[in-house]
């Protein structure tokens, strides 16, 4: 089977690793705007070869696609045109409305399948990519029923060489559930880096106390604009609708505090401590 990854990255590197692993791959092509990350895809056995868009298309079995999802609305209906219906597209963006809509009347629709491996981390580039990243996670397939059954099957395949769990949703409605549980807590993460450095000028004090609770929590800040600005633009009306009801839960903090109202604190607290019988 031969496979082509677009975007070498964190994601699609780490994707490639895992498939060859398994021996799901038997020949990897690599497509990507920067030539370093080609030749360090290369040189870490991510990739077999990089070719031009066209070319890997017209060899590939199946097509990965693994860039800002941004530039993925705008590259899949390029995709589309160019492969046959024994070939199979897949991105693994972190929005999807946006994207499955951009496509919705193409001719090869039911070629593509809408996957959102829910896993990332900080750190960007082909030697960020680790085969076992996703094992035990959440893979999840949009609008299934768009999508032909073999290329559906080949996307679940995938998934199970990757070891995840795989959950089926609209895709309106995973990207309600990502501004939820994945897209407010990089804005937080963000939003707390930025208050700690206006707040606190001397980077060694910043260095030298910072605990562990405080590191993990604004690990997600060390994440680069390049990858997350375009989630906030596609998917912007999910995300402030979080964002309002986050800050209303800061301003009952605030207000306790001002006011003095320990009990009500501690209320607020309590029930922010119920989250323990979910996350595990």
């Amino acid at each position: 089977m031969k496979l082509t990854i677009i975007g070498v990255g964190l994601i699609g590197g780490s994707i490639a690793l895992k498939l060859r692993e398994k021996h799901f791959a038997d020949y990897v092509y690599g497509v990507d705007q920067n030539e370093q990350h080609l030749v360090e895809a290369k040189g870490l056995g991510i990739i077999d070869e990089s070719l031009s868009l066209e070319k890997a298309i017209q060899n590939s079995d199946l097509i990965i696609l693994a860039i800002p999802v941004d530039a993925s609305r705008k590259l899949l209906p390029a995709i589309l045109d160019l492969v046959t219906d024994k070939q199979t597209v897949m991105d693994v963006g972190s929005t999807k409305a946006g994207i499955v809509k951009g496509v919705e009347n193409h001719k090869n629709r039911n070629r593509f399948v809408a996957f959102h491996p829910m896993w990332g981390t900080e750190n960007s580039g082909p030697k960020s990519a680790v085969s076992d990243s996703f094992a035990g996670r959440a893979g999840v397939i949009c609008d299934q029923q768009d999508s032909a059954p073999d290329a559906l099957k080949m996307v679940e395949q995938v998934a199970e060489y990757l070891e995840m769990n795989l959950l089926y949703m609209e895709a309106e409605s995973h990207d309600v559930h990502t501004a939820y549980i994945s897209h407010i807590s990089h804005i937080t993460s963000y939003a707390l880096a930025n208050t700690v450095l206006e707040k606190e000028r001397e980077e060694d004090t910043i260095f030298q106390l910072a605990s562990s609770g405080f590191s993990s929590t604004v690990r997600l800040a060390k994440s680069h604009p390049e990858m997350w600005v375009p989630i906030f633009r596609q998917n912007k009306e999910n995300v402030l609708d979080v964002l309002n009801e986050h800050i209303t839960q800061l301003r009952k903090f605030k207000s306790a505090l001002e006011k003095e109202n320990y009990d009500y604190l501690e209320e607020l607290i309590r029930n922010a401590n119920k989250i323990r019988g979910i996350l595990r």
